[in-house]
């Protein structure tokens, strides 16, 4: 087998949470167009549908509409998946809501559901994964973090703490599924102009920090996080287990 036929993920069936949009439809999108059937989840089925009839130019998918934080949606999902295509080889666990406010702000209820969104979901939605897993003894678990586990700005306190806890779960399930064929890595992207950042990378203001802090001194492209998607749902990465990719332009090594 030659090193780009190890890129291949045909006969595949991959599970892409809030995969309607952003990074998450850039990573569909690779996975589709390397080969493998696309189950795109979100909670809008119209945005959904948009994003199925793009990929299906390059590949194959489908919609899944439901709530990851939904426990019964969830199972749901992964019956269904069970039941029509008896397999599931790659779940990319990008879902993630933002909430940019000191501590201090939070509540008690606003920090539960936060945590619950950006790390219990992934959690609970990659047990289940796994089972279908175990059973062809392959698999690909990925985690979408930030680099916002690693360095931390000003006022920003529970986001951060979310994802270093969802870092901490994909080492975990490393050590744990690794036995069973099933790799688990993280994807830690940095600043990228996405649909939800459309104003702060429109913001002129902000393009000094920018170009001080990112040695390539611009914001990343969404389509720029999916070859590190690809490779780490694909055999090229058969050895990768436990790692996390950060994809940021450097931003996280400059002093």
């Amino acid at each position: 087998m030659s090193i780009l036929d190890r890129f291949s993920l045909a006969g595949q069936v991959a599970l892409v949470t809030g995969g309607g949009r952003g990074l998450g439809f850039e990573m569909a999108r690779a996975l589709a167009e390397a080969g493998a059937h696309v189950i795109i989840n979100g909670r809008t089925a119209t945005t959904l549908e948009d994003a199925v009839r793009t990929i299906r130019a390059a590949g194959t998918a489908e919609a899944a509409a439901f709530d990851i934080t939904d426990r019964e949606a969830q199972r749901a999902a992964i019956a269904d998946i069970d039941k029509v295509h008896g397999r599931l080889d790659i779940l990319i666990n990008n879902v993630g809501a933002r909430d940019r406010r000191p501590l201090a702000e939070f509540d008690d209820d606003a920090i539960i559901e936060l945590l619950r969104t950006d790390l219990a979901a992934a959690m609970t939605l990659s047990r289940d994964a796994a089972v279908l897993m175990k059973r062809r003894n392959h698999g690909r678990l990925i985690a979408v973090t930030s680099i916002s586990g690693h360095v931390v700005m000003p006022g920003d306190c529970v986001y951060p703490a979310a994802k270093q806890g969802l870092t901490g779960l994909m080492r975990g399930m490393a050590v744990e599924f690794g036995p069973h064929g099933i790799t688990s890595n993280a994807i830690a992207p940095g600043w990228f102009a996405t649909e939800t950042n459309a104003a702060m990378a429109a913001n002129e203001e902000l393009m000094p920090f920018v170009r001080q802090r990112i040695p390539v001194q611009r914001w990343g492209r969404a389509d720029e996080i999916a070859g590190a998607a690809l490779f780490l749902a694909s055999d090229a990465a058969s050895f990768v287990n436990g790692h996390v990719l950060t994809v940021d332009g450097g931003m996280t090594v400059r002093m």
